[in-house]
């Protein structure tokens, strides 16, 4: 089932781990500048495809030849690019588990095969993906979700409200007193559904777009939880179409990203000045996520190394040797920052991939913002 990215779809895929060891990620660049057409795209897939086969040889894992065949149908009759720009594809048949992305943006191509997904391309496509956009005046109310790069109409609570010709025999004031009433519930009943998508979604950022006065009504009925929520407001035409809507709603969310980012910079340098609650560089970083004691796992995008890997207890380590855990010879991976991902993200912890990398180089490219 195509979905988008998500903190919980991320989530998902991170806690998965394969018993026997065959769990597939495809990535696919669909960007135009790279693959402008149809056919373009479809030469893109078949050579993706062909490395994943000799990967799968190589590797001797016969269950993930059943993936390859699931993966090839739902390209055939099941993807539909619609302005994604990346997808990313995750198969295990051994676990009836499938899940395709579209990403808002291009992730490159990539194959990779072992006990767990490669999640890291997507930790930096966060991004925009379920946030919320709000169209509300005295008539309408419709809500949109934020999916892989485009507005996904998720509650429409339009309600017409009654015209001139309606009044009959009312007296104008009465009749305006009724309209505005009707306008009332109308607006109330708004509230109350973006109070329960709100709580249900766990508080992504919205954007209203709404006229002067409607905002004025609009915030009287809204709950504390949808109020902190919101990170801008603005206006629109009412024939706006949902691809005006996300422009206008964009540089809210762009602006939200920079302030988070900024925070979390923030909160991990002054915790390093203090030298409280904070880990910098790959050593103290893996240490702190084979704990499960990362809050907030900070690394600068585009940033990875090898790291080595307790094969029985999965302890990461910045250096070879034996796990001082159980003795075991630990193994060298490729993928270090993923790993350290999927440990943060298995223990509750957080992730933010930083686009300065200034902040972070220093310290090789990790930090992170730590509970005890």
């Amino acid at each position: 089932m195509t979905t988008t990215v998500t903190d919980s779809v991320l989530r998902e895929l991170a806690a998965y781990r394969s018993p026997s060891g065959c769990a597939l990620s495809i990535y696919l660049d669909l960007d135009p500048s790279s693959t402008p057409t149809i056919p373009a795209a479809d030469t893109r897939f078949s050579a993706t495809m062909t490395t994943a086969e000799k990967k799968i040889r190589d590797d001797g894992c016969r269950a993930l030849r059943d993936d390859l065949g699931r993966i090839r149908a739902w390209w055939r009759d099941e993807f539909v690019r619609d302005g994604a720009r990346g997808v990313a594809v995750f198969s295990s048949s051994a676990d009836h588990l499938f899940r395709a992305l579209p990403l808002a943006e291009s992730a490159g191509d990539a194959v990779h095969l072992g006990s767990r997904f490669l999640v890291t391309p997507l930790a930096a496509q966060l991004g925009d993906d379920g946030s919320l956009v709000a169209f509300v005046s005295r008539e309408r109310g419709t809500l949109y979700r934020v999916e892989a790069g485009r507005l996904v109409e998720v509650l429409d609570t339009s309600e017409e409200q009654p015209g001139r010709h309606d009044q009959g025999g009312w007296s104008q004031a009465n009749y305006q007193r009724h309209i505005e009433h009707l306008v009332l519930q109308h607006l109330k009943a708004v509230g109350v559904e973006l109070d329960r998508i709100v709580r249900r979604s766990g508080g992504p950022p919205i954007v209203v777009i709404a006229s002067e006065e409607t905002r004025a009504e609009l915030e009287r009925e809204l709950s504390h939880e949808v109020r902190a929520a919101i990170v801008g407001w603005t206006t629109a035409e009412a024939h706006a179409s949902p691809a005006d809507l996300l422009r206008l709603a964009r540089p809210f969310f762009v602006e939200e990203r920079a302030r988070a980012e900024n925070d979390a910079l923030e909160r991990w340098r002054e915790a390093h000045g203090r030298g409280e609650r904070s880990a910098a560089g790959w050593k103290q970083v893996l240490d702190a996520v084979s704990d499960g004691r990362v809050e907030l796992l900070l690394f600068a995008t585009g940033e990875n190394r090898p790291v080595w890997e307790c094969p029985e207890c999965g302890r990461l380590s910045a250096d070879g040797g034996k796990c001082p855990l159980d003795g075991m010879q630990l193994e060298e991976r490729d993928e270090g920052l993923d790993l350290a991902i999927h440990q943060t993200l298995a223990h509750g912890g957080a992730i933010c991939a930083v686009t300065e990398r200034a902040d972070l180089e220093p310290v090789g490219g990790v930090g992170a913002i730590l509970r005890f």
